[in-house]
């Protein structure tokens, strides 16, 4: 891997859309000098017995069966508009 403060601080800024000053850079490259610095003692990590995976736990199927079961009531659904008109829901008009 290449040395961890090796990258440019203003090309990184630019694709961020940041406009830094000059302490700023001076700040942020040392702390993403860091940042990388400790990424990069992760390949010294022996993974090979690990198995890859998209997650760290098994991602099972959370949603309920779909079943057909009763709504709201008219009156429920309506109970908290703000405007109701013939058992609907009233909103402003938005096109013109």
């Amino acid at each position: 891997m290449s040395d961890p403060q090796d990258f440019n601080v203003d090309y990184l800024a630019h694709l961020a859309r940041l406009a830094l000053t000059p302490e700023e850079k001076t700040r942020f490259a040392a702390q993403l000098g860091d940042v990388l610095h400790h990424i990069e003692r992760l390949s010294e990590v022996n993974v090979n017995a690990v198995e890859p995976t998209a997650h760290a736990f098994p991602v099972e199927n959370v949603w309920d069966a779909d079943v057909p079961r009763a709504g709201l009531s008219v009156a429920d659904a309506l109970r908290n508009a703000p405007a109701q008109r013939e058992n609907m829901i009233s909103v402003p008009k938005v096109i013109e």
